[in-house]
């Protein structure tokens, strides 16, 4: 899988796309992660990417031009159908995991980071294939939504979770209805307050019964 972060903050993804499992997927080849900067595509020597809306307002909108020259260049629709392009919008279909799931079924995902007072329109009507939303709240910009997606959909993929066990038990996961139980680790104890017996007896009938009872 090929992700393509279009981008005027491309150093906002430095640290946390490098950590963890996202940075030992790449360094395994089973993800690549690729920054592109918007301000690339622009042709003024000011390299803008924003503009003043039509018909007034607060704020400034991104340009529909350099999204189109990034996209010609990354993601050529006529080339493969394995390839999604998002626009990351307030007016989009809210993320959930079904849609996670739906999305890690492509090789090549590309992501339009908005920001200021938002893009263009043509490009969510025109150039994108979906616009996605992360819930019901204004972020100062997309990037932050991106990597929230990158992180949902890379778990899906093969060899990223190093249990696939993982994938079946965890809250949302496939055919789940309900989040995962609760989990406890050593001490047993730890200033009065006790792990449930059940998970210390050692005897797995129970402890299936006990995490049954206690789904979400």
């Amino acid at each position: 899988m090929i992700f393509h972060l279009l981008t005027i903050f491309p150093h906002i993804f430095d640290s946390y796309l490098q950590e963890s499992i996202l940075g030992r997927s790449q360094k395994k080849g089973l993800i690549k992660i690729k920054v592109h900067n918007l301000r690339d595509y622009a042709e003024d020597k000011h390299q803008t990417t924003d503009d003043q809306p039509y018909g007034g307002g607060a704020g400034m909108v991104m340009k529909i031009e350099p999204i189109a020259r990034a996209l010609s260049k990354i993601a050529p629709k006529e080339k493969s159908k394995k390839t999604r392009i998002i626009l990351l919008s307030a007016r989009g279909k809210t993320f959930d995991q079904k849609k996670a799931r739906a999305l890690a079924k492509y090789e090549k995902l590309v992501l339009i980071c908005g920001r200021y007072e938002g893009v263009d329109q043509r490009v969510g009507d025109y150039l994108a294939d979906e616009e996605i939303s992360i819930g019901n709240f204004v972020l100062t910009g997309g990037e932050l939504a991106a990597m929230m997606i990158i992180d949902s959909v890379s778990r899906l993929l093969p060899g990223v979770l190093g249990n696939k066990e993982s994938l079946n038990e965890e809250s949302f996961g496939p055919g789940a209805c309900s989040l995962e139980y609760p989990h406890y680790t050593r001490p047993a104890e730890f200033q009065g307050l006790k792990v449930p017996e059940a998970l210390l007896s050692g005897d797995h009938q129970k402890i299936k019964e006990w995490r049954e009872r206690h789904l979400g």
